[in-house]
């Protein structure tokens, strides 16, 4: 398997515990967010410390996504994964067409604004509760939220991303 192959992607994060019998939120960057439940075996883990958990049951609660995942029984197991990154390996994604990419695509990439100017290259992503920045540094940083009012355009072969950000100081 090549390297890019068994690279993990992130699609979630894992929230806070739901209930005490070791449920926990999640909070998907897929789109469809339930498109992340179709994964039924997921890596889950921090700094390259990962762990395989397989989902038991799911559902839903105020709008976001449950579920128990096998050897987590109770709030405390499900409290201390609070926060850790939920991720597959990269080949058991479907493959993308043109229009498709993941966040791991994007880092290195090239960052352009609608005017031309080249804002720097992606470092990575911050979640917020109200979207994912993009983090893009060059002369100075810049963080972009990851929505398409924002993402203008993504070329992956010629690794750039134009986006509607302007450059002055804030």
């Amino acid at each position: 398997m090549s390297d890019e192959s068994s690279a993990l992607i992130q699609l979630g994060l894992v929230g806070a515990p739901f209930g005490v019998r070791g449920w926990v939120k999640l909070r998907s960057h897929t789109e469809p967010a339930e498109r992340l439940l179709e994964h039924r075996n997921l890596q889950i883990g921090r700094e390259g410390a990962w762990r395989n958990y397989r989902i038991v049951e799911s559902g839903r609660s105020g709008g976001a996504l449950t579920v128990k995942l096998a050897g987590v029984e109770d709030r405390d197991a499900a409290a201390a994964l609070r926060g850790a990154q939920i991720c597959i390996p990269r080949n058991e994604l479907p493959p993308r067409d043109d229009q498709d990419f993941y966040r791991a695509d994007l880092i290195g990439c090239g960052v352009v604004n609608l005017a031309g100017k080249e804002l720097g290259v992606v470092q990575h992503f911050v979640e917020t509760p109200a979207q994912a920045l993009m983090v893009v540094r060059g002369e100075r940083e810049y963080w972009v939220p990851a929505v398409p009012q924002h993402l203008r355009r993504v070329d992956l072969k010629a690794r750039r991303v134009v986006v509607d950000w302007d450059d002055a100081a804030d």
